[in-house]
């Protein structure tokens, strides 16, 4: 299935940047949120410094309350000072180096624009600074790279750590299995209509992952190229640079 954004829920406009890959998927997905059709709007990962992108997003998106950040890799994160001072507004995420104005973001944060509110929960692992937000009206959460909308993710060591991004994901499971959000709007790829079921899997696919490493670590693999050669092999090779990042974050948990 081709993704290309649209519209999704009561709230959310979903515009695709124009760059593809082999770790941005179909590209990264910038999202427009507001309560109404005319209210003012909060972009949520402005995306690569893209002048037409960036531009068609200000389009879409009218009066901009703020840009928030789920994380600051680059492809969420390039564009997002240009585009705040190009809609006249700030930018708020957990890494200062990041904020443009007087606001960050820290876990447990409410932002509320004409009545709709976005609740900021803290989901460290793929990066120190990830972040996601969980609108409760529309019983979704953004979640940035912690879960994708196709495949998985990459624990991005050292700066990601495993044990934190197992919490995270145990987060927002229990968010998923107390009904408070059932949909995933992720930060590359299709969005999901089962949370609980994606967040199931994820669980499950580390899971099966570690115990993996604990095996070829056993069996005499000694570096982490070595680890990801003998685990990774259903994986494509071109893959294997950012899955010796995560084989470099199972090591580190282990350890």
């Amino acid at each position: 299935m081709t993704w290309v954004g649209g519209s999704f829920g009561a709230h959310a406009d979903c515009v695709l940047a124009p760059n593809p890959g082999i770790l941005t998927l179909d590209g990264t997905n910038t999202w427009i949120l507001r309560a109404h059709a005319e209210g003012r709007s909060v972009v949520i990962d402005p995306g690569p410094l893209h002048d037409a992108h960036l531009r068609r997003v200000a389009d879409r998106a009218g009066d901009v309350s703020a840009v928030l950040l789920t994380h600051g890799h680059r492809d969420h994160s390039e564009g997002a000072r240009w585009f705040a001072e190009y809609v006249g507004c700030g930018v708020r995420a957990l890494d200062p180096a990041h904020v443009l104005g007087d606001e960050g973001l820290s876990d447990g944060d409410v932002i509320s624009v004409e009545g709709l509110e976005i609740r900021v929960v803290g989901t460290p692992g793929h990066t120190a600074d990830s972040l996601s937000f969980v609108v409760p009206e529309d019983r979704a959460v953004l979640t940035g790279d912690t879960v994708l909308g196709r495949g998985t993710t990459v624990v991005a060591h050292p700066d990601g750590k495993l044990g934190a991004y197992l919490d995270s994901l145990g987060r927002l499971h229990r968010l998923a299995e107390a009904q408070q959000v059932d949909t995933v709007w992720p930060g590359h790829g299709p969005v999901i209509d089962d949370a609980l079921a994606i967040l199931d899997h994820y669980l499950a696919h580390r899971a099966e992952r570690l115990e993996q490493v604990r095996a070829a670590v056993a069996a005499g693999a000694t570096t982490p190229r070595e680890v990801v050669e003998r685990v990774y092999t259903d994986v494509d090779p071109v893959l294997w640079p950012a899955a010796e990042l995560s084989v470099r974050a199972q090591l580190d948990y282990l350890a």
